[in-house]
């Protein structure tokens, strides 16, 4: 899983892009606001984006971009306050993961009432975290074979688990921060592995894959985290 690093300028900053563009359409399952649910994608796109971000339209915000690129056909877009050129890589057993991981907002899931409240009609004085990095965790994963359709929906949630024991050995308290999102991507073709779970053999070999790559991010974030900022 090659993964193209570019430029584009925005608000005249140079923000970085991450792209992959694998040889043909492949089947994946995500959660990012262009793109997500599960079908067939032809490229994955994960920006970078000021952390005085405030646009309400991510997708069309992505559909720009992939113009931009000259991307064709249906694919996933992922924005983050990471800086994406500090991605990390890791494989298991077949399984590709590349990650960029920021920590600015750790949180729990199930948080109080009154933590989960639309903020966005607030000054970004006074938004949750302001005055640190954005904390997104982006996640995007292949295996190499193809698996069915509960299967991708079982490995994402073999993926979030391995995130979340990532964040326990990194001493984050926290699950994950509130804008993560996650694409897994396999071959459209073959007979469809039936498992995604962390006991089966693909779901685990992601949850190494995923864990190794959160741990690596989180360590390189958490030691120098404004060098990861984007004012």
């Amino acid at each position: 899983m090659h993964v193209e690093l570019h430029s584009r300028p925005e608000d005249g900053v140079d923000l970085p892009v991450l792209l992959w563009r694998p040889d043909g359409p492949h089947l994946a399952v995500s959660s990012a606001p262009l793109g997500g649910g599960i079908g067939l994608r032809r490229w994955v796109l994960n920006a970078t984006v000021p952390m005085s971000y405030s646009r309400l339209d991510p997708d069309q915000h992505l559909m720009e971009l992939a113009v931009r690129f000259g991307l064709d056909g249906p694919g996933v877009g992922l924005l983050t306050g990471v800086d994406v050129t500090r991605r990390v890589r890791t494989a298991d057993g077949g399984v590709t993961v590349v990650a960029t991981v920021g920590l600015g907002t750790p949180t729990w899931a199930a948080a109080a009432e009154d933590l989960q409240e639309d903020r966005h009609d607030l000054p970004e004085k006074d938004m949750p975290g302001s005055g640190a990095p954005v904390g997104t965790i982006n996640i995007l994963a292949r295996t190499p074979v193809r698996l069915s359709e509960a299967a991708l929906v079982n490995a994402v949630a073999t993926m979030t688990e391995a995130k979340t024991q990532a964040l326990w050995d990194l001493g984050v308290k926290a699950t994950g921060t509130p804008t993560d999102a996650v694409c897994l991507m396999c071959p459209p073709d073959g007979e469809p592995a039936p498992f995604g779970g962390p006991r089966s053999p693909w779901g685990a070999r992601l949850a190494r894959a995923v864990y190794e790559a959160v741990m690596q991010g989180g360590h390189d974030f958490l030691a120098s985290p404004w060098r990861h900022a984007r004012a």
